[in-house]
């Protein structure tokens, strides 16, 4: 018996599915992240090597795994595919490695298949389409700094904004204030910049305050409806130019990530934008997660073999 392998590897965490030849999952598991924007070297060295240690358990010997496939961030730099490659070989894999972007294992698991569309919008935000053809295109995802539009680090980034501008009174006040205030621990403008400006604080902190959008939200604040309609216009520019390039009008589009699947007034919002735009478009929740997208890619590759 062969088997194929598929890693997601997150922020925080390295989802991994293992399959047999004949596709049933033969093992689950999660060990620490391989992403290189937030870990160094020996990090990700430890966690690759509980991986593959993993991975050898259950198919009976490293040899058996006849194909592995990574999904992982930030591989457009060939320098990090090629240091999770020297990882993963020095632990003594001689099978088929194919390292591609998370956005792509994350498409072929929510769909189950090569085509399709999917719209992430979790701490970052990108679109991705493959169509039937073999063309792709992608939408986003250039990071928080200078893209992001209607991630959690957007949704985080404008409650703060709109705390600050209620205290100044460019907007009227909001209910964000307490919110924020709670959810943080603090009570002042000045401690906000404190908290933003601090040189230890990345951006998952600020995407931490997303959730409260919804709370907000519930409570008819205007300036919180406000975020959530930016937010979701921000999501429909994402999935626009795949649809129209891709010639997927009428496609399946997966919704992914928290902001999409946890808030409900975004995702109303978008839903309601995306028919009005594209009404023969289908929405869908993924099928799978992008571990078993990336063991469904590994699969394929040894069936092909």
């Amino acid at each position: 018996m062969k088997y194929a392998a598929g890693l997601d590897g997150g922020g925080t965490k390295t989802a991994v599915t293992i399959v047999d030849e004949t596709g049933k999952t033969v093992k689950t598991s999660a060990s620490g992240a391989i992403n290189y924007n937030g870990q160094d070297e020996e990090s990700v060295g430890a966690s690759l090597q509980e991986i593959m240690e993993s991975i050898a358990l259950a198919c009976g010997g490293i040899e058996n795994c006849a194909e592995i496939c990574i999904g992982a961030a930030g591989v457009s730099n060939p320098s990090v595919a090629s240091r999770l490659a020297g990882h993963v070989r020095g632990f003594g894999y001689e099978g088929g490695l194919h390292i591609v972007g998370d956005h792509e294992t994350a498409l072929y698991g929510a769909h189950q298949k090569a085509y399709g569309m999917i719209l992430i919008a979790g701490t970052g935000s990108i679109g991705l389409g493959k169509n039937e053809a073999g063309q792709s295109h992608r939408t986003g995802g250039f990071g928080h700094l200078i893209d992001d539009e209607g991630s959690g680090y957007a949704i985080g980034r404008d409650l703060l904004a709109a705390v600050v501008q209620a205290n100044d009174g460019r907007i009227p006040n909001t209910v964000i204030k307490e919110l924020v205030y709670g959810q943080l621990g603090i009570g002042s403008v000045q401690d906000i910049v404190g908290f933003v400006y601090d040189k230890l604080r990345n951006k998952k902190d600020i995407a931490a305050l997303a959730p409260l959008l919804s709370e907000a939200c519930a409570a008819g604040d205007k300036a919180a409806m406000r975020i959530a309609e930016k937010s979701a216009e921000s999501l429909l520019q994402l999935v626009i130019p795949v649809a129209e390039t891709l010639s997927l009008q009428e496609g399946s589009l997966a919704m992914a990530g928290s902001v999409l699947l946890k808030n409900g007034f975004i995702r109303s919002i978008f839903q309601e934008k995306l028919c009005s735009r594209y009404p023969k478009m289908e929405c869908i929740t993924p099928k799978s997660d992008a571990s078993m997208g990336a063991a469904l890619i590994a699969l394929n590759r040894l069936r092909s073999e």
